[in-house]
């Protein structure tokens, strides 16, 4: 087969995979998931679509109803709409038909696929840089059914993606953060000016002691200072990691 890039929403759904950082051959997995699980069409689809009253027919014979198949990987089972409206801060539970939304649906085969949602594996577990095991990686959406099929499909749309240049450029690095000298680093400055008031306001009480309770003053003093060093030296390590 020669796969149509622009078929249904499979751009919505190439999308949603750069975002998430797919590598180009897990994308390619994820696109022919969505080819074969909405009949060739890349469009959320409901379960038995095709049967006549379909709605009452799922009502009748499916016992996950209403938390039946829909999306683009036809999520089933009321733990799996649960989870994914937890992870995606949605109320799929009691409004499953949420699921037909395509960038909803996009969200669910993505990342459900990267983090394992719906079987426990995950498409890394199959697919890396070293390795494109289109065949065992079924086993992320449900287990072997219909495997090496889909596995060919897969097949066809890495071809597909490597022309079309996919993850070709890579991400732009991002610019680190640009960091302030100590000296003029404003948390290091202010814990100079806090620790040399605290151990000028020490030393002023001591004097205006005698015997004693200088003696006890002074050792107050020294963990005070002490104190202070502790706190500057922390400072200076945020700052040697790159904070402020």
């Amino acid at each position: 087969m020669k796969p149509n890039l622009h078929l249904g929403d499979s751009q919505l759904i190439l999308k949603e995979c750069k975002l998430a950082g797919l590598l180009r051959n897990q994308a390619a997995y994820v696109l022919a998931t969505a080819w074969w699980e909405t009949a060739h069409t890349i469009e959320p689809v409901k379960e038995a679509y095709w049967v006549n009253n379909a709605e009452d027919w799922r009502k009748k014979n499916l016992r996950y109803y209403p938390w039946y198949g829909r999306g683009y990987v036809q999520l089933t089972w009321q733990r799996n709409y649960a989870h994914a409206g937890e992870e995606l801060n949605l109320d799929l539970t009691t409004n499953p038909d949420a699921v037909m939304r395509p960038e909803v649906s996009a969200k669910i085969l993505v990342t459900g696929s990267l983090e394992g949602w719906f079987t426990g594996r995950k498409l890394g577990d199959y697919i890396t840089l070293q390795k494109s095991d289109f065949k065992g990686a079924r086993r992320v959406i449900n287990g072997t059914d219909k495997a090496a099929k889909i596995a060919v499909v897969a097949k066809a749309y890495d071809a597909a993606l490597k022309a079309e240049g996919y993850g070709a450029a890579g991400p732009t690095p991002t610019a680190p953060k640009a960091r302030t000298h100590p000296a003029k680093s404003k948390t290091v400055q202010a814990s100079i000016v806090q620790g040399a008031s605290a151990v000028g306001g020490a030393v002023g009480a001591v004097q205006a002691l005698d015997g004693t309770a200088q003696i006890i003053a002074m050792v107050g003093c020294i963990v005070v200072a002490l104190t202070a060093i502790f706190i500057l030296r922390e400072r200076l390590k945020s700052w040697a990691a790159g904070w402020e």
